[in-house]
């Protein structure tokens, strides 16, 4: 199983992974659930040699087993046009903060870039989601109409040319700031958090206990906590869920208040 950050592979990564496959497997691999690539039947006898033949070609062993697991990603805004946040980006610095980090049981991160929701962040221990918060600018706005259709939970009306956001309806999708023909909408990108998910024996949507966060410093302060309170609090073989049950969703609430506000 190869390392495999974000669902991207360079096409020096592809060639290097067909020619071992070819000479150390039965000519096929396989795409994970994770993003990640299987090689199958290569022989533990050629471990050392296969894993330099693939860093030749930039690529490396992934890990299994009690750690942190290959980060997954959607494209993100650098490449989808609904996307809120570089998506990659911060795949990449997840994976440079904590893969292979030793833990009590199997620990996964997604990033996905918007409500879309394409990476299903919910299902992971940490999901993150890009989100939008946004300001209407009354001066540019030229009471079109085109953010209250655009805004799919309901948040935007209009009247007398005034517009006006239900802040508890907003979902942060920054469908509304896309969709302005005169950018007439301050926005800030941010992200949502949500801890404890599963979808395996037992099913559970990872919950979003904290609001928007809005600085990346503020981001890997809140995953810092989350990971360590899996670290000390975890008996051997518990997902992180279990863990959050068994000693009390109070208590890491809690925790996560204190790191989401520094």
């Amino acid at each position: 199983r190869l390392a495999v950050v974000g669902g991207n592979l360079t096409a020096e990564n592809l060639k290097t992974i067909a020619e071992v496959a070819d000479k150390y497997g039965d000519g096929h691999v396989h795409l994970t659930s994770r993003q990640s690539v299987e090689i199958p039947f290569i022989k533990l006898d050629d471990i050392d040699a296969v894993k330099e033949d693939l860093a030749k070609g930039g690529c490396k062993p992934g890990v299994c087993g009690p750690r942190v697991r290959t980060i997954t990603s959607c494209q993100g805004n650098q490449i989808c046009p609904s996307g809120n946040i570089d998506t990659y980006d911060i795949a990449k610095k997840l994976d440079e903060r904590y893969f292979a980090r030793e833990l009590p049981h199997k620990f996964k991160f997604g990033v996905t870039g918007c409500q879309n929701n394409c990476l299903k962040a919910e299902e992971n221990d940490v999901g993150i989601k890009g989100a939008t918060k946004v300001q209407w600018k009354e001066d540019a706005c030229i009471s079109c109409g085109v953010c209250v259709k655009a805004c799919r939970t309901g948040a935007i009306t209009l009247e007398d040319n005034k517009i006006k956001v239900d802040e508890s309806k907003c979902n942060y999708c920054g469908r509304c700031v896309k969709a302005c023909p005169t950018d007439a909408w301050d926005a800030k990108s941010g992200y949502l958090v949500s801890f404890g998910g599963l979808f395996g024996n037992r099913i559970h949507k990872g919950e979003e206990i904290l609001p928007v966060i809005e600085s990346e410093e503020d981001l890997f302060r809140v995953t810092d906590a989350a990971i360590q309170f899996f670290d000390d609090n975890a008996n051997p073989s518990e997902r992180f869920r279990f863990t959050i049950e068994r000693v009390g969703e109070d208590k890491f609430i809690e925790k996560m208040k204190e790191a989401y506000h520094g």
